[in-house]
């Protein structure tokens, strides 16, 4: 066996850098194994420096034999593992002497995508069909009955084993791929598992289990609850069942604790942190003025933007998206909750275009090879996410939070906006829109610590007295909506101040930039006038020879 190529991508779970392709020095045979989602199969060639697909899948030839077997089951028991057959029946788990085999499904199908085959005589377990593409196992016995808490175990057996003991009471399922696969897992599962309360993950007492530990923290911390087993008693479901401890297994259940990391740094825990190279900034702005100021945005920050009702904060914020697009390879996710996908999807293209495609008068044949070019240019890559923001009963801020958590967990985003949090309050279905404001605050502000992202959060001014901000004036941290803690909870505040009554029509289309707030920094002030061009549909700096002095 001779290793052709490591650290490649994973063409099943699409990791960037987890697989190796290995090569049988006597037969030349290729296959692909993954140290993230744990696949292990000859369904790939490697040719030309890249991992190829076979026309001639051997994966779906045992699939279709291992499908024959499953449709001709019928309930047994595993008397070994002290599993009865109305367990087995539940999970859908085929059991013949000599082999275990586990259905594993696609949302929606009743028919299984993939199989895990465990043979009994050794333990040897794999994989046949699309099992890295499933639902997690045992996922589809509960479809959209959501209750208050999930367990997800380890393995098959260990999930059907502590079904048994919670006498089907509870929820359990578990991961796809074992540990290995497990924080990949919690993220391709992501809408499903969040849909609980809480989580409660039960590892084996080993290293393996603090591992898959870790891989949930990371995705749900905040709602993740952990079953300590004893080891003296058993390592996993299992070990507990056979050893008749469902007492035991139920009380660990019931004391399972709020996961809650180490906090207390050492000495070499500090040196450590301080050595650590890091990315000192996320994105700079596209305009110098702004930059001098804030000098860009870092891990982390929670940066909102406010100005008056209609005076192009969206435009900017994509500006800014289409930028940090073009000069980094940092993924962002979007939230516009004023307008449709659509009208989301066709703004960023329109900047690609330097065309308004909104406006008739525009309009670009969505036909037409530029049209399509253009799509692939901005969203072909994958880097770039809209989010549909119509909910069904108005926004609340669980809703809006649980969505931006799912682009920071689950799509990995590390910039992300959301235009606005001040339509949260305005259908006055949250009563007090202090106290609303200051919940969706506090929250985002949690968020961006727990994720590490940078958020841009757009914001709507008060009204000030005499002349409004749709003519000009100059904006402040105290016309911010709500309580303080918009200007309390924000790591930096961009005010933007237009004169859209202006007699002169390029008056009426210059921005003013204000820095209001700069954690970061401490400077503050004016930052520089933006132009819209009416034609493009784009905002440039104005030179400084064209700006009034602020």
């Amino acid at each position: 066996m001779g290793l052709l190529a490591n650290h490649i991508e994973c063409p099943e779970c699409g990791g960037s850098d987890c697989a190796s392709v290995y090569q049988n020095e006597d037969t030349h045979k290729c296959w692909l194994k993954c140290h993230s989602c744990g696949a292990n199969q000859r369904a790939y060639d490697y040719e030309d420096g890249e991992v190829k697909q076979k026309v001639s899948n051997e994966t779906d030839d045992q699939y279709e034999e291992w499908l024959a077997k499953w449709n001709e089951r019928s309930a047994k028991p595993i008397p070994e593992r002290t599993i009865n057959s109305s367990s087995t029946k539940r999970f859908g788990v085929a059991v013949t002497p000599t082999h275990h085999i586990y259905p594993y499904f696609k949302e929606g199908s009743t028919v299984p995508c993939g199989f895990k085959i465990r043979r009994v005589k050794d333990k040897h377990l794999w994989s046949a069909g699309k099992v890295t593409k499933a639902m997690l196992f045992g996922e589809q016995r509960y479809g959209n009955y959501q209750r208050k808490r999930v367990v997800v175990t380890e393995g098959e057996l260990d999930a059907v084993a502590a079904s048994q003991m919670f006498k089907d009471q509870v929820a359990v399922v578990s991961v796809n791929g074992g540990v290995k696969s497990s924080g990949n897992d919690a993220k391709r599962r992501y809408k499903f598992l969040d849909g609980f309360e809480e989580i409660v993950i039960c590892p084996d007492a080993d290293e393996d289990g603090q591992r898959m530990l870790d891989d949930f923290a990371e995705v749900f911390a905040g709602k993740l609850r952990v079953m300590r087993l004893d080891p003296e008693t058993g390592k996993d479901a299992c070990d507990y069942l056979k050893a008749g401890q469902e007492k035991a297994f139920e009380k660990a259940y019931w004391e399972a604790s709020l996961y809650s990391p180490d906090g207390v740094l050492s000495v070499d825990d500090m040196k450590e942190l301080l050595s650590r190279e890091e990315p000192d900034k996320v994105f700079e702005y596209p305009w110098k003025e702004l930059n001098e100021l804030t000098e860009g945005a870092r891990p982390t920050e929670l940066i909102t933007v406010c100005a008056g009702s209609g005076l192009g904060k969206s435009s900017i914020l994509r500006e800014v998206v289409m930028h940090v697009r073009q000069t980094t390879t940092a993924k962002i996710g979007c939230l516009f909750m004023e307008e449709s996908p659509k009208k989301t999807i066709e703004g960023f293209m329109s900047i690609d275009l330097s065309t308004p495609l909104h406006l008739e008068r525009r309009a670009v044949d969505r036909q037409s090879e530029e049209y399509w070019q253009s799509f692939d240019r901005v969203f072909g890559d994958g880097n770039l996410f809209v989010m549909d923001a119509s909910f069904d009963t108005g926004a609340t801020v669980d809703q809006v939070v649980a969505r931006v958590r799912f682009m920071a967990k689950a799509l990995d985003c590390k910039v992300i906006v959301l235009d606005h949090i001040s339509i949260l309050v305005s259908a006055g279905q949250h009563g007090d829109e202090r106290k609303a404001l200051d919940e969706i605050m506090t929250k985002l502000r949690s968020l961006t610590q727990d994720t590490g992202i940078v958020l841009l959060a757009v914001s709507h001014l008060k009204r000030p007295d005499g002349k409004g901000h749709e003519e000009g004036a100059a904006t402040s941290v105290s016309q911010l909506r709500g309580s303080a803690s918009i200007a309390q909870l924000s790591d930096a505040v961009i005010g933007l101040e237009r004169n859209g009554q202006a007699e002169d029509a390029d008056e009426r289309n210059k921005t003013r930039v204000r820095v209001l707030k700069n954690r970061h920094s401490g400077l503050t002030g004016p930052a520089g006038v933006l132009f819209y061009d009416t034609t493009t549909g784009r905002l440039s700096r104005c030179d400084e020879a064209d700006e009034e002095v602020l």
